[in-house]
């Protein structure tokens, strides 16, 4: 199982970026996945989650979006309304399997390496 996170870069306050995470190995739509997020210096944090469901952080809730095409073998993050806030390297996961989809890092067995989002104020 190889995941690929891609399509960081540098926003403005209130812009937009779309994160995508392709798959390689396994059977991708029987995955749960997630994506995290790590700003300097602090602990990896749960942004959100997607099995047949979407599940979200509170932060994300009402301006980020998660999806998934399993015919792409991709997962997707749209985000919006981006604050300084949100500046980290956003890592994509897969949820072990037998897990609940969880929000903790230790829940999740394979990792992208990280993009980097940078939202400038």
């Amino acid at each position: 199982v190889q995941l690929q996170a891609s399509g960081g870069g540098l926003a403005q306050a209130g812009g937009s970026l779309r994160l995508s995470c392709a798959a390689s190995g396994g059977m991708f739509s029987s995955w749960g996945l997630g994506w995290f997020r790590q700003a300097p210096g602090k602990e990896r944090e749960f942004v959100a989650a997607i099995d047949r469901t979407a599940y979200y952080a509170d932060f994300a809730k009402d301006r980020f979006t998660i999806s998934r095409d399993n015919a792409k073998r991709t997962m997707y993050l749209q985000m919006t309304s981006l604050k300084p806030e949100d500046t980290a390297v956003y890592y994509c996961a897969r949820d072990r399997p037998g897990g609940g989809m969880g929000r903790h890092p230790k829940e999740y067995d394979f990792w992208g390496q990280g993009t980097l989002v940078t939202v400038s104020s």
